[in-house]
Order: C-alpha cells, then sequence, then structure tokens
C-alpha cells in the first residue's frame, strides 16, 4: 500500500493526510479487506459498492476537516435492519485502523478517528452477541 504522506503543522487532519486522494486510497483498501474477511463479507452481498466507498470518503473527509459535507443518511438509518454485531463492527474498526497505520496516518489522526468510530457505536451495532 502507498503510504500517505504526511505534514506536521497546523494543517487539518485532511491536508496532514494527503487530503481527497489520500482517502480514496484508503477507502479502497479498508473495502478489499472487508468484502475478502469472511466474517464481513455477507453484511455487503447485495451493497452497490461504488455508492458505499463515496459516502465512506466523504464521510472520513467530513471527519477529518475536509472541505466535505456528508450526504449520505444518518448512520442509525442506514445500517438497520443488518443485525451488525459488536464482533462485526469490531472486524470493520480493526480493518480499518489498520488500513490507516499501513497507509501512515499520524497516531493523533488513527486516534481521534478512533473515538468517532466508539462514540457511533450504538447508532451501528443492533445485535448483540
Amino acid at each position: 500500500m502507498t503510504e500517505v504522506e504526511t505534514v506536521q503543522d497546523e494543517q487539518s487532519p485532511y491536508a496532514r493526510v494527503g487530503g481527497g486522494a489520500a482517502v480514496r486510497v484508503v477507502v479502497d483498501r479498508f473495502y478489499e479487506l472487508v468484502i475478502g474477511d469472511p466474517t464481513l463479507a455477507p453484511y455487503f452481498v447485495d451493497s452497490d459498492l461504488t455508492n458505499l466507498k463515496r459516502h465512506q470518503v466523504q464521510l472520513i473527509s467530513h471527519l477529518l476537516g475536509g472541505p466535505v459535507t456528508y450526504a449520505g443518511r444518518e448512520l442509525r438509518d442506514a445500517h438497520a435492519g443488518l443485525a451488525i454485531t459488536p464482533e462485526a463492527y469490531g472486524r470493520v474498526v480493526e480493518h480499518l485502523v489498520g488500513v490507516l497505520v499501513d497507509a501512515g496516518v499520524p497516531d493523533d489522526i488513527i486516534a481521534s478517528l478512533g473515538g468517532t468510530l466508539e462514540a457511533v457505536q450504538p447508532d451501528i451495532v443492533s445485535q448483540q452477541s
């Protein structure tokens, strides 16, 4: 995987990771891993991956302070009825963090995104193990 070029200064996290191009690389790799994970693949059988990737790029870009507005559905609505378990959510988070680490995203940005992922878990997980 191509490492994200980072700059440590007063720039937004979005600019520090390389902007939209870098976020797209991370999202593409993330979905390769998620779709290749036998635990997670069933959640994506009937999914429009192009649309999912577009929304994921928007969401991550927005969370990183980029000049992007997330135009997708509320997370609770988007994941309703999918019976996502805490274990499945944990696997998704592991893949995302792994991709971010492999891409060379700075630890402070990964930690910030990790806090967001923890905060939104109740909106996404609907099935207890």
